[in-house]
């Protein structure tokens, strides 16, 4: 009875210093990964009733390179005129977009400078990760800067099944509170190393309701680091059937260009954005811009031809000249690029 009793007091006092142990390393884990986040400001502008108008957008990065390269995700930078970043401290510094995968969200920028209270993340091999790991995110919902909250990973989600919209993305479903701003910010394990890059949350109610997706950092390596990804800086939607024949396509499909990001490979060329909406069998449609028929050769008719020419330019030497074919006021006129 006695060692009985001892081995039940022993087993409470464990249980005792558990949890303070536990948030203890969280602790430690924020002051560690704190640095390397940023916070990212936008400057864009859309297409609306009342014609072109600016906006800002607020996300979240993180530094993963001396050098000042940062990731983040697509939707909060890609068609953007101006970014900055703000660092801990609240430090600005100017950025550019290099690198972009929108069929996984993820954004590569380049910091005009690196502050000196920064220092880069350490990226871990999101393949050892496991549903139940305790995480963090930190960044900045609602504008709220160096916001931590923390949860664990409730599911991993291979590429292709979660968002048909973003077929190349791995992600971690995670139980972390994701708010607007925390877009493009990082997941930490307990050690501080990224193992992810947030994307998005879903909600009914508007705000978190457990169900974050994280896209893994290995997703992330992949598309943004160990390959060559294009940056165009335009959106737009793609013209098919009905659409195609209202606007005069004389193709099956086009790509109708309606906004493009100042200083972009897109901008350089002279590609057009669109100046007003017009309501066409009851989608409101950006229209006015140019819309993209053939891109160094390629027809601009799918998702897939998309991915084509991304693949082409992408194979090719900085500094490669292209050709793009587009549909203006109603002529076919022939743009020159050149590849980043």
């Amino acid at each position: 009875m006695p060692r009985l009793l001892a081995a039940l007091l022993a087993g409470a006092a464990l249980l005792g210093t558990a949890v303070p142990a536990r948030a203890q390393s969280l602790s430690d884990a924020f002051r560690k990964a704190a640095p390397s986040v940023v916070v990212v400001r936008a400057k864009g502008r859309d297409v609306g009733l009342s014609g072109v108008t600016r906006f800002s957008e607020t996300g979240s990065g993180v530094l993963i390179s001396a050098d000042g390269k940062v990731m983040t995700a697509a939707h909060v930078v890609d068609a953007m005129d101006e970014i900055t970043v703000e660092v801990i401290g609240g430090e600005r510094v100017s950025a550019k977009v290099v690198a972009s995968e929108t069929a996984a969200d993820l954004s590569l920028l380049q910091l005009e400078r690196v502050p000196v209270r920064m220092q880069p993340a350490k990226m871990a091999n999101s393949d050892t990760v496991r549903v139940g790991d305790q995480v963090m995110v930190i960044g900045a919902p609602y504008g709220l800067a160096y916001s931590m909250s923390a949860g664990w990973i409730s599911a991993r989600w291979p590429p292709n099944t979660v968002y048909k919209t973003m077929p190349l993305a791995e992600f971690f479903q995670t139980t972390a509170t994701i708010n607007t701003g925390n877009s493009g910010g990082p997941m930490f394990d307990v050690g501080a190393e990224v193992i992810g890059i947030v994307s998005h949350n879903i909600s009914k109610s508007g705000g978190s309701e457990g169900l974050g997706f994280v896209v893994t950092i290995n997703t992330a390596k992949k598309l943004l680091l160990e390959k060559r990804s294009l940056w165009s800086g335009i959106d737009g939607i793609m013209l098919t059937g009905d659409l195609a024949a209202i606007f005069n396509v004389p193709q099956p499909a086009g790509f109708l260009v309606k906004t493009v990001a100042k200083a972009s490979p897109a901008w350089d060329m002279g590609l057009l954005g669109g100046d007003k909406i017009a309501t066409i069998a009851g989608q409101q449609i950006a229209v006015g811009g140019d819309i993209i028929l053939t891109v160094d050769g390629i027809g601009a008719e799918s998702g897939d031809s998309v991915e084509k020419i991304r693949a082409r330019l992408a194979s090719k030497p900085s500094g490669y000249s292209f050709v793009t074919r587009v549909l203006r006021a109603g002529q076919v006129v022939e743009l020159t690029g050149k590849t980043q």
